[in-house]
Parts: structure tokens; C-alpha cells; sequence
């Protein structure tokens, strides 16, 4: 009896064992299986986050260049008003821009730099002119007549610029009979309209919350307050020029991206000649030798911010975006870098806003963002158009894919089938298959 009994116990614990490996087996199968849907889910997740980041990647690096030009604008003004030259500012920033990235384009680019042939090489000449030389020039002389914040918005007419000559040079299409074209020319008159509200309204002074309790050094300030309605109109004109060339910049810079794809060569050889005329310009229009000391002051501040900020990096980067979402896109981010220079300026200078350049500027952004507008639907057509018609096709289409696939695999058994039959009967099967591999 108690080897019975002990046997019967023996068999309990074998058989509760079993059970319990059973268990155990199951429940590790099923964490697997569980750790199996959660490496499936971080993998859709970090896809989900990749494809956004790739989506947002040119908005982040244009609304990043929005606040380095908007430091630059800040601290040009305030060298500007302290005496130093703005052509000795224009040689300084590109010499600054060419040394910090030719070493980059040297290195990187060693092996992707294209042939460099004179049609491409006047084309580059012509980039120098127009961005270092005639739109800086143009920009910092319009600075110094009127503010920071008046010539960010009068840069604001750029897309509309661009738009209009993008039109003239056949790289933008208009049909009038579409909603998208139609925002772009009611938001680039719209645009005009509020440039020239700026230009010849001043108005009255708006005065801020926190600017009667800021009182800052008055070589910053005397330029901005001193300025006539005279020296005003004179700098508006000027801020129009350099915008002018700022878009025929940008208009022969996705030309020339097409037939040289390397951006970063491309910027210092922008830049490099830029800088060679800015110096020929300079000598021309400088006759003091005093005006080319500088120290370690806000002067060189202004020239290292501005040539490896908004030059170099600036040039880079636009050139990437621009290869992507076009001229149009690059300038439509403009509005922010004047919402940041108006709260900067009115901080750190105690610049005097006027209701006219508000009303002027309110215009600005409204025609900007109907340019920007039908610049977006457009690209939203040009996807749609790029996606291939099964991907884009109805049940019907997906259907006819499956009857063509339940087809082709009919075929394919019939034809196996054929084959089998085509071998001799005497042979055994695993003779008649292992003869085609000898």
C-alpha cells in the first residue's frame, strides 16, 4: 500500500510537471509572439517618425535659417550705426563664408564635382554679382536709411519676385482657369500693393508695452530715430533693388543646380568670386584706407555672424531645399524672420514701428501666403501625378491584378505539368529531376 501510495504520488508530480512545462512553453510562446508585435510596432513607429522627419526636414532648415537671418539683421544695424562701411561689410562676410566652407566642398565633393566649362562658370560670375555684390550692397545701404524690421518686411516681397520671373523665365506655368494660379497673381499684386503702401506711408509712431522701460546705448539707436521721410523713401528704394536681385539670384541658382550638382562647390564658388568683386567694388567706391581696420569689436561680430550664418550656411542650404521644393518654396518663410526682427528690434534697439509699414506688411504676409498657397496645391498635384496607376487605381484595377496573377500561375502549373510528362516512363522521378542537374 505505501508503494502504491507512493507510486500514485510519483505519477501526481509527473503528471503536474508536464503540466507545467506545458505552461511554461505556452507562455514563453506567447511572450515571444508578444515581444514579436512590439518590435513590429517600434518598427512601424520609427517608420512613421522617419517619414515625418523626411517630410519636415525643409520646413525645420528654412525656419532655422528665419532666425539666423534675423541675428544677423540685428547686429548689422548696429555695426552699420556704429560707422563701419557696408562694402567693407559685403568683402569681410564672403571672405568669412569662402573660409569656413571651401575646405567642406574640397573634401566632400572631391568626387562628385562636375566638369567645369565657361557657359557654367559665367553663370557662377553672374551668382557672385547678383547675391554678394548688387543684393548685400543694395540690402545694408537700405538698412542703414531705414530699420531692421522695415527692410525684413520689404523683403518679403521676394516670392512674388520670384513667382514673376520664375512666370517670365518659363519655369512656372500659369493657367488662369485654376484656383492655385489664380492665388498666385492676386497674392503677388496683393504683395506689390503692400510694398508700396510701406514705401510711401509712414504714419504714425506705434508704441510697444515694454518700450518705454528699455533705454539702450544711443550709437545703436541714433540711426534708426534720426532717419527722414526723405532718407526713408531713398532706403525703400534701395531694400526693392536688392530684392529684385535677390530673386534673379535665386531663379539662376536652380538653373545653374541643374547643371552643376554640387551644392556644396557651387556656394564657395559663389561666394569665393563674390567676394574678388566686393573688393573691386570697394576700392572703387572707399578711397580712405581707414575704413578696412577692424578689431575685436562688433564690426567683426557682424562680418563672421553674417559670412558663415547667412552666407555659407544659408547658400547651402537653400540650394538643398531649392533642388527639392523648387524657388518658390525657399522664399515663402520670409514673414517669420520679420515677426522675430520686430520683438529683436524693439528689445535690443527701441526701433520705432510706424502704422504704415504694419498695414504694408499685413499686406505683405496676406499676398506671401496666397503665393505660398498655390505653390502647395501645386506640389500636391505634381505628387498625385507621380504616383503610378495601379498604386492609384480602384477595386476594379486591383481585381484585374489578381485575375492576371491567378493566370499566370495556372500557366505556370500547366507547363510543370508538361515537363513531367515529357520525361520517360522507366525512369524513376528522382532520376528524371536529378538528370538536369549533372
Amino acid at each position: 500500500q505505501f508503494l502504491k501510495c507512493y507510486s500514485s504520488l510519483f505519477l501526481f508530480f509527473l503528471e503536474f510537471f508536464s503540466l507545467f512545462l506545458r505552461l511554461s512553453s505556452t507562455a514563453r510562446l506567447f511572450s515571444l509572439q508578444g515581444k514579436e508585435r512590439e518590435k513590429k510596432k517600434k518598427m512601424e513607429g520609427k517608420g512613421r517618425v522617419s517619414n515625418f522627419l523626411q517630410r519636415a526636414k525643409p520646413y525645420i532648415a528654412m525656419i532655422s535659417l528665419q532666425f539666423g537671418y534675423a541675428g544677423m539683421n540685428i547686429i548689422t544695424k548696429v555695426s552699420l550705426n556704429r560707422g563701419m562701411s557696408h562694402y567693407v561689410l559685403v568683402v569681410y562676410r564672403h571672405a568669412f563664408a569662402t573660409a569656413v566652407i571651401a575646405p567642406f566642398a574640397l573634401v566632400l565633393e572631391r568626387k562628385v564635382r562636375p566638369k567645369m566649362t565657361f557657359p557654367i562658370f559665367m553663370q557662377i560670375f553672374a551668382l557672385g554679382l547678383l547675391g554678394p555684390v548688387i543684393d548685400q550692397n543694395f540690402y545694408y545701404a537700405g538698412l542703414k536709411f531705414t530699420s531692421p524690421t522695415f527692410s525684413c518686411a520689404m523683403s518679403n516681397m521676394l516670392p512674388a519676385m520670384t513667382f514673376v520671373m520664375a512666370v517670365l523665365c518659363r519655369m512656372e506655368k500659369v493657367d488662369i482657369k485654376k484656383v492655385r494660379c489664380q492665388a498666385k497673381v492676386v497674392g503677388t499684386i496683393v504683395t506689390v500693393g503692400g510694398a508700396m503702401l510701406m514705401t510711401l506711408y509712414k504714419g504714425d509712431v506705434i508704441n510697444m508695452v515694454w518700450s518705454k522701460h528699455i533705454h539702450p546705448r544711443q550709437s545703436y539707436v541714433s540711426d534708426t530715430t534720426g532717419t527722414t521721410d526723405k532718407d526713408w523713401l531713398k532706403g525703400s528704394i534701395l531694400l526693392i533693388i536688392a530684392t529684385f536681385a535677390w530673386a534673379s539670384f535665386f531663379i539662376l541658382q536652380a538653373i545653374t543646380m541643374k547643371r552643376y550638382a554640387a551644392p556644396l562647390s557651387l556656394t564657395s564658388l559663389v561666394v569665393f568670386l563674390g567676394t574678388l568683386q566686393s573688393i573691386a567694388v570697394t576700392f572703387v567706391m572707399e578711397h580712405r584706407p581707414s575704413v578696412w581696420t577692424i578689431g575685436w569689436d562688433m564690426n567683426l561680430l557682424a562680418a563672421a555672424y553674417a559670412g558663415i550664418v547667412s552666407s555659407s550656411i544659408a547658400y547651402y542650404v537653400q540650394g538643398l531645399v531649392m533642388k527639392k521644393r523648387g524657388p518658390v518654396f525657399v522664399t515663402a518663410f520670409s514673414p517669420l524672420m520679420m515677426i522675430i526682427v520686430a520683438i529683436m528690434g524693439s528689445f535690443i534697439l527701441a526701433e520705432k514701428i510706424y502704422v504704415g509699414g504694419v498695414l504694408g506688411a499685413v499686406l505683405i504676409v496676406v499676398g506671401l501666403y496666397s503665393v505660398l498657397w498655390g505653390k502647395y496645391k501645386e506640389y500636391k498635384e505634381m505628387e498625385a501625378e507621380a504616383i503610378p496607376e495601379p498604386v492609384k487605381g480602384s477595386g476594379h484595377t486591383m481585381t484585374m491584378m489578381e485575375d492576371m496573377e491567378i493566370a499566370n500561375d495556372i500557366e505556370m502549373q500547366k507547363s510543370e505539368a508538361n515537363k513531367q510528362s515529357s520525361v520517360p516512363n522507366p525512369q524513376p522521378p528522382m532520376i528524371a529531376i536529378e538528370a538536369p542537374k549533372a
